[in-house]
């Protein structure tokens, strides 16, 4: 199948591309059958120098079955030599189904904290009940602080002969 595409040339950051019939098994920027055109995309768009096409050698070629790539299609269709159609994916705006999985779980949790805020503002926990005061002496208040509860400390088990360490014998000077 023959093709009408790019083929790129230029330097290094400054591209330059040659639109070319070329078998579509062919590397891009490999063998062709005629140069009919070029393209320099440095140039600002609508400059006449842009895009240069050998108009009379394309309708021929399209005659004969070449078929162009998408970006050639837009420039044969600004001179009215083929037609061609901005394309429609509705779907390519739209997120992955982990993102969409993601997403639910974190409106469940937000809708979650807000029916839980929702649920403290209507029904407040109950306000501690001040303590009734007591009108005591001092003196008989007193005795009570003062006693203490002792506070038992942990006995250890005796330890066994087997497991106590071993003394060092005497070293005898001899």
């Amino acid at each position: 199948m023959l093709k009408i595409r790019l083929a790129r040339g230029g330097a290094k950051k400054r591209p330059y591309y040659s639109i070319v019939i070329a078998d579509s098994h062919s590397p891009r920027d490999g063998r062709f059958i005629e140069k009919v055109g070029a393209y320099d995309p440095l140039i600002a768009k609508g400059t006449p120098g842009r895009v240069v096409l050998k108009i009379e050698r394309i309708t021929e070629w399209l005659s004969k079955g070449a078929q162009p790539t998408e970006r050639v299609a837009r420039f044969l269709a600004a001179e009215g030599l083929a037609k061609w159609e901005h394309g429609n994916n509705p779907n390519k705006g739209k997120p992955g189904k982990k993102s969409e999985e993601r997403a639910t779980e974190r409106a469940q949790k937000e809708e979650d904290r807000k029916a839980a805020a929702a649920e403290a503002a209507a029904n407040p926990p109950p306000a501690p009940e001040p303590e009734p005061e007591v009108a005591a002496e001092p003196a008989a208040a007193e005795p009570e602080a003062a006693v203490e509860t002792p506070v038992e400390a942990p006995v250890e088990a005796p330890v066994a002969a087997e497991e106590a360490p071993a003394a060092e014998p005497a070293a005898t000077e001899g």
